[in-house]
């Protein structure tokens, strides 16, 4: 009997560790696409900012190995419980109601889990609000349904990205329904702030490569930031449930050099230069005009003295009449 218990715990146990490699190594027989969804693939998307890299040691190095761990140990528990405790195997059903310790034991533990997990995801959110000096601000706001940037600090007004038709998305070899109209071009390894406020209904601004989810509400403005570490073409989505069309409003984020993100902002009307213009110099010509008396400081004196000279004498008295 003893042969069959510790070979059924081997059998758990090995059944446990297949689907542990299993879920680990998915990824292995597919090539993740970068800044887009990998087809049949079940792992995050790969990284392309700071924050989304304490993103993927959160999620793959801390709560992977544990819920991996809590599962095969829960699935072990059960077959034993089940092997152990059936009805031909106990014809005589055990009276006592509970036992102390481990209630004590099932009580601390998952408490224990929870506080170190809580350290770890504690850093990670003051990761997500401890936003560096940005380099240029990006207002991002949620229509029903399309999506309106605004980069206040270039002067480029407030421009709709729509989402690309099926036709032209087929045409461009790009994805569709996350391919956009218009889309919002940055420079490459410089620190962008987000704001984020919506104009109807709330919406959600997500993108999964650079690790952004922030929710779009009326009436309030949310932040948050990024930094592409690569150039490309980065894809998101409206992730907030904002009506009929909320799958049609995609989100698309081009990383570019700095020249290249310049020649934009030039196209849409806007500057990246911050100096301001020097004023106009006065023509020559019309400085010479000016007569140096009218540069000097008027006092009443001055003034008496700089009365122009009448042009004519007044005529003479007209004589009087001859007494008769």
């Amino acid at each position: 009997m003893k042969s069959r218990v510790q070979g059924m715990r081997t059998w758990a146990a090995a059944a446990a560790t297949g689907a542990t490699s299993a879920f680990w190594g998915v990824q292995a027989f597919a090539e993740d696409l970068m800044g887009q969804p990998t087809p049949k693939g079940m792992g995050l998307q790969p990284a392309a900012s700071p924050l989304k890299h304490q993103v993927h040691f959160f999620h793959d190095a801390i709560l992977l190995p544990l819920i991996t761990a809590i599962s095969v140990f829960v699935l072990i528990l059960l077959l034993w419980c089940v092997f152990r405790y059936n009805k031909k195997r106990n014809p005589i059903p055990a009276k006592w109601t509970h036992n102390t310790m481990v209630e004590v034991i099932w009580t601390v533990v998952p408490v224990l889990i929870l506080m170190a997990i809580s350290v770890v995801s504690f850093k990670l959110l003051f990761a997500y609000h401890d936003m560096p000096k940005p380099d240029l601000t990006v207002k991002a706001t949620g229509y029903q349904w399309y999506w309106g940037y605004e980069l206040p600090d270039q002067k480029v007004g407030e421009f709709v990205s729509n989402m690309l038709p099926e036709d032209e998305a087929k045409a461009r070899n790009v994805p569709y329904r996350l391919a956009a109209t218009e889309p919002l071009v940055v420079p490459v390894n410089k620190v962008v702030r987000v704001l984020v406020t919506g104009a109807d209904v709330i919406h959600a601004f997500g993108l999964p490569a650079f690790g952004l989810k922030t929710d779009a509400v009326p009436g309030r403005v949310n932040e948050t930031w990024f930094k592409a570490e690569q150039v490309g073409t980065f894809y998101g989505q409206c992730s907030e449930l904002c009506g009929v069309d909320h799958a049609f409003m995609p989100i698309e984020i081009k990383v570019v050099t700095q020249a290249e993100f310049d020649a934009w902002v030039a196209s849409k009307g806007g500057s990246t230069s911050t100096a301001a213009p020097a004023p106009a110099a006065a023509p020559a010509a019309d400085a010479a005009a000016v007569p140096a008396a009218a540069t000097a400081p008027a006092t009443p004196a001055a003034a008496a003295s700089a009365t122009p000279a009448p042009t004519s004498t007044p005529a003479a008295p007209a004589p009087a009449p001859a007494a008769k």
